[in-house]
């Protein structure tokens, strides 16, 4: 057994975007409401782009900004 399989990867949330006010929660990561779908994309690229991080979009249409 490699000791790679044995490192658990540490996921960190950076920002959360959506456009349901319902879903904005207080958490420890930034989370924004977007007023349309193409300013959740572009909120969503830049802060990926500038924190080096991957995105994830969720079947609700939301999107995470997600460190390894």
């Amino acid at each position: 057994m490699a000791k790679e399989e044995t490192i658990k990867p540490d996921y960190r949330i950076i920002a959360y975007i959506t456009q349901a006010n319902e879903r904005v929660l207080t958490s420890n990561c930034l989370t924004l409401l977007a007023d349309s779908e193409e300013t959740s994309k572009e909120m969503t690229a830049d802060i990926a782009k500038a924190m080096k991080a991957e995105v994830v979009q969720l079947t609700n249409g939301d999107y995470m900004v997600i460190r390894v």
